[in-house]
């Protein structure tokens, strides 16, 4: 079976937790892993162009292959990650999810479990509000979605790090200063072996 994991990431955090849930999915025997990111906007690299950091970042994930539909049409499962823009998903992976037109019409993406993970910059930048609208799409692809049961460690505590039942998430800082905690890729790797354990019992 088949399970993508497909990511945004400028600055390098949704990155550390895409590689934490694939990691996650690849425990599970049957899981073949599929690591994909979208497409950047050529207005975007030409910023990052000029952002030694981001640049590095860009460097590190050129050999990881952009998603296409017809990834999404071969995965029995999948995992999407994205930063936070205003308390939704980023552009770059809208544009993607926008062009799911044709798996829509036919239906191809029906019965297949899906999860979403974020980062955002602060306690309260829209974790929630994120992992909840990236949801919406794929419910509407009749997608059926997974979440991170209070089972999990990590997942029960007051401190500014871990997950929540709609999805994994980490914060990066204002400048990107921050790094997911061990814990918080604890929570990512949880929720791929989830998603790969869901879709084994769906497939089965």
């Amino acid at each position: 079976m088949k399970i993508l994991v497909v990511y945004y990431s400028m600055y390098g955090h949704t990155l550390q937790m895409a590689k934490a849930v694939a990691e996650g999915a690849s425990q599970i025997a049957q899981a073949e892993v599929m690591l994909r990111r979208v497409q950047e906007f050529p207005e975007v690299d030409k910023i990052i162009d000029q952002n030694e950091f981001a640049s590095k970042i860009r460097e590190q994930q050129k050999d990881i292959p952009i998603c296409t539909v017809d990834d999404l049409r071969e995965a029995d499962a999948v995992i999407l990650g994205s930063p936070t823009r205003y308390g939704n998903m980023c552009a770059q992976m809208k544009q993607l999810i926008d062009s799911t037109a044709q798996l829509w019409l036919k239906g191809e993406m029906e019965g297949k479990p899906a999860a979403v993970f974020t980062s955002t910059a602060s306690t309260h930048g829209g974790q929630e509000t994120t992992l909840l609208t990236m949801m919406v799409p794929l419910l509407h692809l009749g997608m059926l979605i997974v979440g991170v049961p209070y089972s999990i460690p990590g997942m029960i505590h007051t401190e500014a790090r871990g997950g929540t039942p709609y999805g994994a998430t980490t914060i990066a800082g204002g400048q990107g200063e921050l790094q997911p905690t061990s814990e918080d890729l604890e929570i990512c790797k949880a929720l791929g072996c989830r998603v790969a354990e869901v879709t084994a019992k769906v497939r089965s």
